[in-house]
């Protein structure tokens, strides 16, 4: 567990140590002579001093911005007073005098050769520091202003102090100049502390957005599988689905069958009925045909023997016989005309 804590930025996990007992010991060995980072103790002093070097220089830098921005401020400012009311003179010329120490401050900082330039390169329009310093306002002006600068300066801080002051607490923007004093005093405190509570919401802001970035990422990754799990429910409801379906499609399908093979069997039958009547029709023309046609010889053969019968009456046992086949010939015709009337009956 120390060798983890001495390396957090390693992704290391106790069975990685385990496995490797001799990158273990390295890794041991190793943090006896590096800090948590992977600086060597050496290396971290040297950091540290420059890291301090860095702050004095940035401070000194700081200071001198400030002031430089500070004179900008209050000359700018008597600028537009000139412009709206009269001025004293003595005003007039101390921010005169103010603005051109600048100018020649700042025109002698640009001609100063840093440590890294060439010596010998040439000076910018061919002038030196010490020709621009004799531009520099009468002694009498400069040491005049140097004695009024800390009271101006300090008139104008105590100006923007209560400013910072009437924005940080409005309702202090009417209080007396000596409670604005004593408030001032602690404003920094103040300040300090909102700076800090600022940076403490700041870093929970930021832990915050890690936290929803995390618990997105596992929110999404939940998502995914439920959606998985959710369309092997619907493939499975699908095919159980599509199962019952098929299985009244096939049920559907058979009895349209059925009713086909049923009017399939109706038509055939029609048919067969149909050519059944028509033979029947046929035949039946055929029998009263045949029977009309022995009607009509029984009836001529009637009338033959009627003619005979009337001829052959005056002979006696002759004429019995010729009685006899008369009644005979007489009850075939009955039989045969009965059949054929009992005939047309049924075909009609």
């Amino acid at each position: 567990m120390s060798v983890l804590a001495s390396f957090p930025l390693c992704q290391l996990t106790e069975e990685d140590l385990t496995q490797h007992p001799l990158f273990c010991k390295l890794l041991a060995t190793l943090s006896q002579h590096v800090d948590r980072t992977g600086l060597t103790v050496t290396l971290k002093r040297e950091l540290e001093k420059a890291e301090r070097d860095l702050q004095t220089q940035r401070l000194s830098w700081l200071c001198s911005e400030s002031m430089y921005r500070l004179l900008q401020e209050m000359i700018q400012e008597h600028c537009v007073r000139k412009h709206h009311s009269t001025v004293a003179p003595e005003d007039d010329t101390f921010y005169e005098t103010v603005e051109q120490c600048l100018v020649v401050a700042q025109c002698v900082r640009q001609l100063d050769p840093s440590a890294t330039a060439s010596q010998d390169q040439p000076p910018v329009l061919g002038l030196s520091a010490q020709q621009v310093l004799e531009l520099m306002p009468q002694e009498q002006d400069v040491w005049k202003m140097k004695q009024r600068l800390p009271r101006e300066l300090e008139k104008h801080l105590k100006k923007k102090c209560f400013s910072v002051l009437s924005y940080y607490q409005p309702e202090w923007e009417d209080e007396s100049e000596g409670l604005k004093n004593m408030k001032l005093s602690r404003l920094s405190g103040l300040l300090e502390r909102e700076r800090k509570r600022a940076e403490s919401l700041k870093e929970k802001s930021r832990e915050s957005a890690s936290l929803l970035q995390r618990q997105t990422h596992c929110y999404l990754s939940e998502l995914l599988g439920c959606i998985q799990i959710l369309q092997s429910l619907i493939l499975d409801h699908r095919l159980k689905a599509q199962k019952e379906l098929d299985r009244k499609k096939i049920d559907y399908f058979e009895a349209k069958c059925e009713i086909i093979m049923q009017k399939i069997r109706a038509e055939m039958l029609e048919i067969q009925l149909d050519t059944y009547t028509a033979d029947t029709i046929s035949a039946h023309k055929k029998i009263r045909e045949k029977l009309e046609t022995e009607l009509n010889a029984s009836q001529l053969e009637k009338q033959s023997v009627e003619c005979k019968l009337s001829s052959f009456e005056i002979f006696g046992k002759e004429f019995e016989a010729l009685a006899e086949e008369y009644s005979r010939l007489r009850q075939e015709i009955d039989t045969k005309s009965w059949a054929l009337k009992e005939f047309s009956q049924h075909t009609d």
